[in-house]
Order: structure tokens, then sequence, then C-alpha cells
């Protein structure tokens, strides 16, 4: 249960970091803090959400579906 609220709370994360984005898109002028930075924050998090999916099914911690329709 631990692993998947992790995983809950990681792509929560990565919502967020879009929409900070957009934000940042969004301003009129030049802004302070660079767009690169969310976007580079998201690549980074799913990253590690694939190698924690990865790590759980090696582990047994997730069990895939063994059919999936």
């Amino acid at each position: 249960m631990l692993i998947k609220i992790l995983i809950g709370s990681l792509l929560l994360f990565m919502i967020i970091s879009l929409f900070q984005a957009m934000r940042v898109m969004l301003q009129t002028g030049k802004s302070q803090t660079n767009m690169s930075k969310f976007i580079g924050r998201r690549v980074l998090v799913s990253a590690i959400i694939i190698l924690i999916i990865l790590a759980g099914v090696a582990s047994g911690l997730i069990e895939p579906n063994p059919r999936p329709y």
C-alpha cells in the first residue's frame, strides 16, 4: 500500500509541476524562473516512478495483471 501512495504522490507532484510551467509560460515579460526547470523535474519524477514500478514488480510488491482484458 505504501508503494501506491508513493507513486500517487509523485504523480500529483508531476501535475503540480506541469501547472507551474504553464504559469511561467503564460507570464508576460521576462520571467525570472526558467520553464526548463519544471520540465526537468517532470522528467526526473517520471524516471523515478518507472524505477519504483520496476522494483515493485521485481520484488513482488506489485502484481501485474495476468489477463488485461
